[in-house]
């Protein structure tokens, strides 16, 4: 049987005494606002719901939480389109919930990381109105062009360019007002801004330091290979090429992007985003973080670490399993996204993963329920940061929605034949707290988005006193990657056969921990003698497993059921 090992022993990781900054062993967790906690029955949920919560993220042993945009919005993209980036939207609350909910996170020793969306705002803003109403200290705060002649109708114009919206159509927009035509790379209501304009760009630093000065701990960056395009060459925007990978002109996926993304300028403004944070890490010493969502290539991915000179982001979010990994992959796919990561890793930076998000699927719905805790355990044992969305600690799946019931934009931007291809709703739906009215979401029966069947089933209540459950499993994980085998110890991986992957922990002088996931459908059996020599027991078990915590392995031979997967730690 051929073995495909890595062993990977990170600077980071190697030595008992070394220093580990907060954030390089963190447990984060995001948080939807919308979706987790109403606090005053309208359905939405809202900042007072959060802080009512934190405790229990206290004690499911998160160090840091993001939550999606809570700013000033006409939620047109529910958040993502923001009218004012220094206020709280009101259906979240105000300043003074905001300041409630950091002073107790504080106190329970939680850090906050806010959502920064630097590529556009709402066309409620007040730039933009002033910008499309030719204010000279606006007017190029946003991308505007009148167009291109329209051989067939004189007097009329036709889009810049063929350029697309993420959210599907022309990303060009003509503003009837200024009568131009104005930048938009995802809702028409999400005008881009200009960072060509260099009051962009100290605008935008300068809403990070409103919200570093009311002391919060931490951005994610949205959509970073946004930020810049091409500029117009002999007064004109040029066309993106075709793909080849859809026959729908008004799908995003028409076009090769190469214009409109990850331009070398955008790596550029991650660092200097980084060297505002570290203007209040140098204060007080307590690091400020920046994590990066860019869903591209790795090599690039790698830059947004830093250049050897400027340093960038501290967590540029690995979405290489995101990207790569679908129900029918196996324990070699697994393996070689992990190793991915790895491998490019730049020396002294550190890797993280995840699996799930606001955007996507969730993962119980991509891999089946079977999975969950399989994929929960690869993910909080290997090194570096661990990342979940809220919800995937209990195993919630996706909620059907009709296209009568959907609001995510990029949905509604289709029609009622294709709509769920395209549809975020599912995985945002109310958090599922217990059994009450609207899953302890809220008191209203009426929520923003439908409150899943199953929640009377799957919600925290019922996990907390069932004797196994994924919340036991997940708690019992994050209090594993507490102990300094998980936070400094090396890393290797193995694949034994197609279906199974062994990821194995080793510190010298500390236990071993070893995961073991059969991640395919049959029964498989692996020898233990090919990762370790030593005695060892069954430490977790998913809820799948017929294992007992605490059973030694009766080795050298263990037979695994499909999809079963557990930890096994070393006993002297």
């Amino acid at each position: 049987m051929k073995l495909l090992v890595v062993i990977v022993s990170l600077s980071l990781f190697s030595a008992i005494n070394c220093d580990l900054d907060w954030w390089k062993t963190a447990n984060v967790y995001q948080i939807y606002p919308r979706s987790f906690k109403d606090s005053n029955g309208d359905g939405i949920g809202d900042l007072n719901g959060i802080t009512q919560m934190l405790p229990y993220l206290k004690d499911l042993g998160i160090n840091a939480f993001w939550m999606s945009p809570i700013f000033k919005s006409p939620m047109a993209d529910f958040g993502y389109d923001i009218s004012d980036f220094k206020d709280i939207h009101y259906e979240y609350g105000n300043m003074t919930d905001f300041e409630r909910l950091l002073k107790t996170a504080h106190d329970l020793n939680l850090k906050v990381v806010l959502d920064f969306v630097p590529n556009h705002s709402s066309d409620e803003n007040e730039w933009f109105i002033k910008s499309a109403a030719g204010d000279e200290t606006y007017k190029d705060f946003y991308t505007w062009y009148p167009g291109k002649d329209d051989p067939a109708n004189p007097g009329t114009k036709l889009p810049p360019s063929n350029w697309l919206s993420e959210f599907r159509g022309s990303a060009w927009k003509f503003h009837e007002g200024r009568g131009e035509y104005y930048l938009h790379q995802f809702a028409a209501k999400q005008p881009d801004l200009n960072y060509r304009n260099q009051k962009v760009v100290d605008t935008m630093k300068d809403v990070l330091r409103f919200w570093l000065d009311k002391g919060v701990d931490g951005f994610r960056v949205d959509t970073v290979p946004h930020l810049f395009e091409v500029a117009p060459t002999d007064g004109q925007f040029p066309d993106e090429v075709r793909s080849g990978l859809t026959d729908d002109p008004d799908n995003y996926a028409y076009l090769y992007h190469n214009l409109t993304k990850n331009l070398p300028e955008t790596v550029e403004m991650v660092y200097q985003w980084r060297d505002v944070l570290e203007e209040y890490t140098k204060k007080d010493g307590n690091t400020r973080i920046l994590l990066t969502e860019a869903y591209t290539d790795i090599d690039i991915l790698m830059q947004y670490y830093g250049n050897g000179v400027k340093n960038g982001s501290h967590v540029p979010f690995n979405f290489y399993m995101i990207m790569n990994l679908k129900n029918h992959s196996n324990a070699i796919d697994f393996d070689e996204n992990i190793k991915l990561w790895l491998k490019k890793l730049p020396n002294k930076s550190v890797p993280n993963w995840v699996m799930g998000n606001h955007d996507q699927r969730r993962i119980g719905s991509r891999f089946g329920i079977h999975r969950i805790d399989l994929i929960n355990m690869i993910l909080n044992t290997l090194p570096g940061v661990s990342i979940t969305y809220n919800g995937e600690e209990i195993g919630m799946t996706d909620v059907f929605l009709t296209w009568d019931q959907t609001v995510d934009p990029a949905a509604c931007n289709s029609n009622p034949q294709i709509y769920d291809q395209f549809s975020r709703d599912p995985a945002r739906t109310p958090f599922q707290w217990d059994s009450s009215t609207s899953a302890g979401f809220s008191t209203s029966p009426s929520t923003w988005l439908p409150v899943s069947s199953l929640y009377q089933q799957v919600n925290v209540k019922v996990q907390k006193n069932a004797p196994r459950s994924h919340l036991k499993v997940y708690r019992q994980l994050l209090r594993l990657r507490h102990t300094e085998t998980l936070q400094k110890g090396t890393v290797e991986t193995r694949t034994h056969g197609q279906n199974v992957l062994s990821i194995t922990r080793r510190l010298s002088g500390r236990d071993t921990y070893i995961t073991i996931a059969n991640i395919g459908g049959q029964r498989e059996s692996i020898d233990i003698r090919e990762i370790f020599s030593g005695r060892l027991i069954f430490h977790i078990i998913a809820v799948n497993s017929r294992r007992r915590e605490g059973d030694p392995v009766r080795g050298p031979n263990i037979d695994l059921e499909p999809h079963e997967a557990f930890i096994l730690r070393s006993v002297a």
